[in-house]
C-alpha cells in the first residue's frame, strides 16, 4: 500500500477529511518551498499538492499564474523541484502529488521523470492538460515506479465518462468544483454535493475536492461530503503577500492550522 492510500485508510479510521494544500514549487523560492512543506505537515496537512511552475498555465488563475512566473523568474526546474522533494523526503512520511502540466514532463522524459520522480518520494502525478485518451502513453512507466497517476473530472464531464475515469482512478480522483480556473470565485457547497455523491459511489478511490475553497467554513462545507479538499490559491495568496519576510512561516502556519481545524469541527 502507498502512502496516499494508506493515508486515506487512517483517515477514514479517524471519521476526518483529508486536507490537501497546494502551494508552488519555487514560490518565492525552493528554499524557502522546502521550510514550507515541512510548515504544512506540521501545521495539519494530510497530503500536499506541490504544484510545477509553467510558463502557461490553463487552468490556473491570477494567483497561481503570478506565483509561477515569480518561481520561474528565480530559476526553479523540475529537476530542482525533485532534489528539493528528495530532500524533505528524507525527514517526512507525507503523501506528495506534483500538479502541473505534460510539457516538463515530456521534456524531462517520461520514463526518465517517472523513475526520477519516484527516487526523489513523489506519491503521485496530475497532469492538468493529459487528456484521459492519452493516459497509457505514460501509465506503464509511472505505474513501475509506484506512482499514482491522479485523474480530475469536472463539472462538464459527461457521465458515461465519469464512469470510465473512475473504474481506472489511482490514488484519488480530484473533482473540480466548478468550471473556470482556480481562485476564480467561491465553490457552491449544495451544487457539488449531488456530483460527488454520484461520483463516490462509482469510484474505487476517494474523491478529493478542489477549485473555490478559499477559508476553514468553505473546507469544512465541502469537507461534509468530500474525503479530501484541496486548498490552493487562496494558500498561495497568503505566500505571495509575505514571502521574503519573516511572517512566511507563522502565517501559512495559522492559516492550514484554522483550516484543519474547520474540517475537525
Amino acid at each position: 500500500m502507498g502512502r496516499i492510500s494508506r493515508t486515506f485508510q487512517n483517515l477514514k479510521k479517524r471519521g476526518e477529511t483529508g486536507l490537501i494544500p497546494f502551494l508552488t514549487a519555487g514560490d518565492p523560492d525552493l528554499g524557502s518551498t522546502e521550510e514550507l512543506l515541512r510548515t504544512l505537515a506540521v501545521a495539519g496537512a494530510d497530503i500536499i499538492e506541490l504544484g510545477v511552475p509553467f510558463s502557461d498555465p490553463m487552468a490556473d488563475g491570477p494567483t497561481i499564474q503570478k506565483a509561477s512566473e515569480r518561481a520561474l523568474a528565480g530559476g526553479a526546474s523540475l529537476r530542482g523541484i525533485l532534489e528539493m522533494v528528495a530532500r524533505f523526503r528524507a525527514e517526512s512520511d507525507i503523501p506528495i502529488v506534483l500538479m502541473g502540466y505534460f510539457n516538463p514532463v515530456f521534456v524531462f522524459g517520461i520514463r526518465e521523470f517517472a523513475i526520477e520522480a519516484s527516487r526523489a518520494g513523489v506519491d503521485g502525478v496530475l497532469l492538468v492538460d493529459l487528456p484521459a485518451e492519452e493516459r497509457e502513453e505514460l501509465h506503464p512507466d509511472f505505474k513501475q515506479a509506484g506512482i499514482d497517476l491522479i485523474q480530475l473530472i469536472a463539472p462538464t464531464t459527461p457521465p458515461e465518462r465519469m464512469a470510465r475515469l473512475a473504474r481506472n482512478a489511482e490514488g484519488f480522483l480530484y473533482y473540480v468544483s466548478m468550471t473556470g480556473v482556480t481562485g476564480s470565485r467561491r465553490a457552491d457547497p449544495e451544487g457539488i454535493r449531488a456530483a460527488v455523491g454520484a461520483l463516490k459511489a462509482q469510484s474505487p478511490v476517494p474523491v478529493a475536492v478542489g477549485f473555490g475553497i478559499d477559508s476553514p467554513e468553505a473546507a469544512a462545507e465541502i469537507g461534509a461530503f468530500a474525503d479530501a479538499v484541496v486548498v490552493g490559491s487562496a494558500l498561495v495568496k497568503v505566500i505571495a503577500e509575505h514571502g521574503g519576510s519573516s511572517e512566511l512561516v507563522p502565517r501559512v502556519a495559522e492559516f492550514v492550522q484554522a483550516l484543519k481545524r474547520g474540517l475537525l469541527s
